[in-house]
């Protein structure tokens, strides 16, 4: 059986504005031999901010914890570092700013039920002062943030799991919350700042209940387009003829939209005629590349949606080539967040469809042209006729 040594000198240093600690272990094996290796590094505490410690005091920490205690396993110290100083200090810097400008917004989005949505709003924003997040903390509620990051257990993810639930998040947000902090202590296992199993590993989830993906029968699409203006009708056309997302078609631009019998030309790029090219999309506020390559797309225009979107190319402003098909009068990307609560839930409600969302209406374009073939959504865009007006 093999017996582990520890000897009384070790290793330490500074890194990433941590102390850290190695020592070198002595292995004897069944046969007598012995070999010398360097034991992972271990986490004495930060160098810096308001828990730092100075070179001595995380030379007196190894020793009293570590290296004065021959002949045993050693054990990690009690650690200052909080979870809410590992994410600002090594987690975002390292793992989120990486990400694409979506995946930062996500993180910064479930962060603020993992620490508080003040600390996620200094961390992000650290310039701004004051927070200005509509989410503000919740009494009781068990953040993270606070406690020491070697002492995170199992329960105490669950806590914070059951709180969400208990709060009424969606299956899919509590989803969320837990690989968060699985993501975190992945990281922090990987940096060497914790030992151990995931504690976010063994959490047990709410079963996801799927809601009734919902379509509209061609009395509905009709119903609902009479009612429509701008700038809901359009969106909900081009929808439902092209099956384009509404964060893509909130972030479609008129270089990607060639409207003429010839091929045009946007940032390089060859369009064929009569054609839609899927670049980018309109998410959380940005307009960002296609979180894959494999979403870049070319769609053909339907004939029943040409003339709509000529008449949308003829306004007054807002025509330029960098300019949105759909936007504000103020020229900015629609907020289809907000004309989905102005204006398409009221009409939904006052129609007995509740459940009325933007995405219905991309599902529509497969359940119509199953049903009636093609031809029924050109009777679909026979109803836009309205001429649009100055929009912005």
């Amino acid at each position: 059986m093999t017996r582990i040594r520890l000897q009384q000198s070790g290793d330490l240093y500074l890194q990433d504005g941590f102390w850290k600690l190695r020592w070198r272990r002595e292995a004897i094996g069944p046969n007598g031999s012995a070999e010398r290796h360097w034991n992972k590094p271990t986490l004495i505490g930060p160098a810096t901010g308001p828990h730092g410690v100075t070179k001595e005091e995380a030379q007196r920490i190894a020793w009293e914890s570590l290296l004065s205690r021959p002949g045993r396993e050693a054990q990690p110290p009690q650690s200052p570092i909080t979870v809410a100083d590992f994410v600002e200090n090594v987690f975002i810097p390292e793992h989120v700013v990486m990400k694409a400008a979506s995946g930062r917004t996500h993180f910064q989005a479930i962060l603020k039920h993992v620490l508080t949505p003040e600390e996620v709003d200094r961390i992000f924003h650290p310039d701004t002062g004051r927070s200005k997040s509509k989410l503000k903390s919740v009494p009781n509620w068990p953040y993270l943030g606070s406690l020491h990051l070697p002492d995170i257990r199992t329960h105490d993810v669950q806590r914070l799991i059951e709180a969400a639930v208990t709060r009424g998040y969606s299956a899919q947000t509590v989803k969320h919350i837990r690989n968060v902090v699985g993501a975190i202590f992945t990281h922090a296992r990987k940096r060497a700042y914790f030992n151990g199993d995931n504690p976010a590993a063994q959490v047990k989830l709410p079963r996801m209940v799927r809601k009734e993906a919902h379509e509209l029968t061609l009395a509905q699409a009709t119903e609902l387009l009479s009612a429509m203006q701008y700038p809901e009708k359009e969106l909900a056309l081009i929808a439902m003829l092209t099956r384009m997302n509404v964060a893509e078609i909130c972030g479609l631009q008129w270089k990607w939209v060639n409207l003429t019998s010839e091929w045009s030309a946007a940032d390089g790029e060859r369009i064929p005629p009569r054609t839609i090219a899927v670049r980018k999309h309109f998410y959380r506020g940005e307009l960002v590349d296609l979180p894959k390559s494999s979403r870049n797309r070319y769609l053909s225009i339907p004939q029943p949606l040409l003339p709509i979107l000529c008449e949308l190319s003829q306004r007054a402003k807002y025509t330029g080539s960098d300019d949105f098909v759909l936007v504000s009068t103020v020229g900015t990307p629609i907020n289809e967040k907000d004309i989905a609560m102005r204006r398409l839930k009221p009409i939904g409600r006052n129609m007995g469809m509740a459940w009325l969302c933007w995405r219905v209406f991309s599902r529509t374009h497969n359940s119509l042209a199953y049903e009636y073939g093609t031809r029924s959504l050109d009777r679909v865009a026979m109803l836009m006729n309205t001429v649009p007006g100055e929009h912005g």
